[in-house]
């Protein structure tokens, strides 16, 4: 039985977000994850085949936005792919989506803390990185409305920023045309391994997806600002990825941990490092938010189901946001962005959530014509892409992803053992 929304529920959160304020919220996730951590070691896998690595990612990325995008619309409530497993496929295999997506974007929040620290004051990421999580914590304590404001602010000024880097990267100094070119045999498991990669940029649109109980008139409103939101994304991305690549080339786009900066200075401006370096902070600071909001909005739907702490499961009476989810969230954070590394948060992110977004396809697949379900190819294309491109990543990654998984699983079969028979 789908579990509706309501606005008198005091336990429910209160839709505020128009269209334009989703599609933001979407943009805000996806630009900066990619561009600014994921694309040196994508070169490193693909070497100077990542334009077709980034096409799979944006291939199996809009399959799984369109699927989403119909399961959001039938059953608009927080959760995500979390609601739309448990209400087509059964418990167990929504509380897996859950627990996937809980686990693996806690890991790209503390990926994108990371970020933020390396690009803003690089002898010093940690500190920066814990100071950001705290204060986008508190910002998202505030209501909905607020982030969907900085969001706003923060998009505008990455898109300028990026603008810039692509302008610079193609007319400057040193610019080649030749090597966009895809030189040897391809990489087959290079390239697979790079989309992977690659995926950890697409996957902001969830977070569109994760607010379902937040947007107004959620039957139009979803399905139009996912592919909005990764469309615009998308053009972005394959603009800079370019320029990029133009600037650099593949081998040395591999070595750097800072590619946007060192395509500047190449071309000919250093001047306009700092600028960049801003930009990137900026934009992973605005990924991060929009993480945080989707992270604790999931785990506001698996409490008030019991598989989390219900005590989690509290809104606020006044700014009507999960305080409690939010507040748990960031400290995990906090933790991990003192502890762990930036690639190895992204391999094990990627693999959590491409988990999570197979189950979202195989709940696409159940529904019916009246329901407005996705051409059956979508599904389908979007199930496979998944589960290849998980099995791809770093072989650290799949086991550390794979292990947490069937962690989860354990405690669900624990807990389905200990509940005494109705």
């Amino acid at each position: 039985m789908t579990r509706q929304a309501t606005t008198n529920d005091p336990g429910r959160l209160q839709r505020r977000l128009g269209l334009s304020d989703a599609v933001v919220i979407g943009l805000g996730s996806m630009i900066g994850a990619g561009i600014f951590a994921a694309l040196a070691p994508a070169a490193s896998a693909a070497s100077s085949w990542v334009l077709p690595a980034l096409a799979i990612a944006a291939v199996v990325a809009y399959c799984n936005a369109t699927s989403s995008a119909r399961l959001a619309a039938r059953y608009p409530a927080s959760g995500g792919t979390y609601v739309y497993g448990r209400e087509r496929l059964g418990g167990f295999w929504g509380y897996l989506a859950g627990w996937g997506f809980v686990v693996g974007k806690t890991a790209s929040c503390a990926a994108m803390a990371l970020t933020v620290g390396a690009y803003a004051w690089p002898g010093h990421a940690r500190v920066v990185a814990v100071a950001a999580v705290v204060v986008l914590t508190a910002v998202n304590y505030v209501g909905v409305k607020k982030s969907a404001g900085l969001t706003w602010v923060i998009v505008i000024v990455v898109v300028a920023a990026l603008a810039v880097v692509v302008a610079v990267c193609l007319t400057g100094q040193g610019a080649d045309v030749a090597r966009l070119e895809l030189s040897g045999e391809a990489p087959g498991w290079g390239v697979l391994r790079a989309a992977g990669l690659l995926f950890f940029a697409f996957a902001g649109y969830a977070r569109i997806a994760t607010l379902g109980e937040e947007v107004r008139d959620p039957d139009r409103t979803i399905p139009r600002a996912i592919p909005l939101a990764l469309a615009i994304t998308l053009i972005i991305y394959a603009a800079v990825a370019v320029a990029v690549l133009m600037a650099l080339g593949p081998a040395r786009l591999a070595g750097v941990t800072a590619p946007l900066a060192d395509a500047v200075r190449t071309a000919g401006v250093p001047g306009l490092v700092p600028v960049v370096r801003v930009g990137a902070a900026i934009s992973a600071l605005g990924s991060l938010l929009a993480l945080i909001l989707g992270v604790s909005r999931t785990t506001l739907a698996m409490t008030r189901d019991r598989h989390l702490p219900h005590a989690l499961a509290a809104v606020h009476p006044r700014y009507g946001v999960p305080h409690h989810a939010q507040l748990a969230v960031g400290v995990v954070v906090v933790v991990l962005a003192a502890t762990v590394d930036v690639r190895g948060a992204i391999g094990f992110s990627s693999f959590a959530v491409l988990v999570y977004y197979a189950i979202a396809n195989a709940s696409a697949w159940t529904l019916t014509a009246a329901e407005r379900r996705p051409p059956r190819v979508v599904p389908v294309l979007g199930l496979g892409g998944c589960l290849l491109l998980a099995f791809t990543l770093p072989v650290s990654s799949v086991i550390a992803g794979a292990g947490v998984l069937a962690l989860g699983a354990a405690a669900y079969g624990i807990r389905a053992g200990l509940r005494p028979a109705a």
